[in-house]
């Protein structure tokens, strides 16, 4: 029998982690829209309180908490404020994450030269840092591991509780000069999996989404110039993009919601969804 629905998510708790940044703040406010009492977590306590402020004005419930998803002491705090004010988590949105240049290479492939490269403002394979390797990898594995640990605290025993991880389009196809960022991503989309399983005893779904290239804070100088036009990496991006444009934040959310959604998706646990514009699709043939 055909059936519609409305996601409705009245009377449920949902804690955003980056909620200050571009695409968790969509998130952020679609969840709102829907009903849900949302917690905005942000490193800088102003973006997540901005965001808190806009989804208030528009008539909705909402609150902005400073919490680092790298510092345990400090989620715990926070999710003892978000149950205070909001009541137990439902839904844990893991979206923090990023990259940093420490973590990247200069050149997209291996030149003879890089043997011999003394430039302190060049990065080669040889000569990546570990330890901004090790800061890439921890913000994005250990900064969606440590929230779940906390707020999956408090969804066991509760029915409708699920935990969605913001994976990439680089845990499918790593692309060049990012090492770091594309094996993190990898290691959330395998985590997805292994805590769909290890959880399901407990009831709580744990599933994510691979976002394709959305225009971000983060990545907006590396894809477009000073003066607006694509750079040469955007001109790839899109070339082995089908739909040939990059997403809009907007376009992450029927996904998200139907993810979020007991009723939409009561069956479904350990996928990992792109929402690329066929970008996982194309072979570049």
């Amino acid at each position: 029998m055909l059936q519609t629905y409305k996601v409705d998510l009245g009377g449920k708790v949902a804690v955003v982690t980056g909620g200050g940044g571009v695409l968790c703040a969509e998130i952020a406010r679609a969840l709102a829209h829907c009903g849900a009492r949302v917690a905005i977590l942000d490193l800088k306590q102003e973006a997540a309180e901005a965001v808190a402020a806009q989804i208030r004005t528009a008539g909705f419930e909402a609150i902005g908490l400073a919490a680092n998803v790298l510092d345990r002491a400090s989620l715990e705090g926070a999710a003892a404020e978000v149950e205070k004010q909001l009541g137990p988590c439902d839904l844990l949105i893991n979206g923090a994450g990023g990259n940093h240049p420490k973590g990247t290479t200069s050149r997209e492939t291996f030149s003879p030269a890089d043997l011999q490269e003394t430039d302190p403002d060049v990065t080669t394979f040889f000569t990546l840092d570990p330890e901004g390797m090790r800061f890439v990898f921890d913000l994005n594995f250990l900064g969606t591991l440590l929230p779940s640990q906390v707020f999956a605290r408090q969804m066991v025993g509760r029915e409708g509780c699920g935990i969605l991880n913001i994976s990439s389009m680089n845990a499918f196809r790593p692309l060049t000069k990012i090492p770091a960022y594309s094996a993190a991503k990898a290691a959330v989309s395998n985590f997805t999996q292994w805590l769909a399983v290890h959880l399901a005893p407990a009831g709580i779904r744990v599933n994510a989404i691979a976002p394709g290239f959305f225009v971000t804070h983060q990545n907006h100088a590396l894809l477009f110039s000073p003066t607006g036009e694509p750079t040469a990496r955007a001109g790839k991006i899109l070339r082995n993009t089908p739909m040939n444009r990059f997403g809009e934040a907007s376009e992450l959310t029927g996904t998200l919601l139907w993810l979020a959604s007991t009723e939409a998706s009561g069956f479904v646990t350990g996928v990992v969804v792109p929402v690329d514009g066929g970008f996982s699709a194309y072979s570049g043939v």
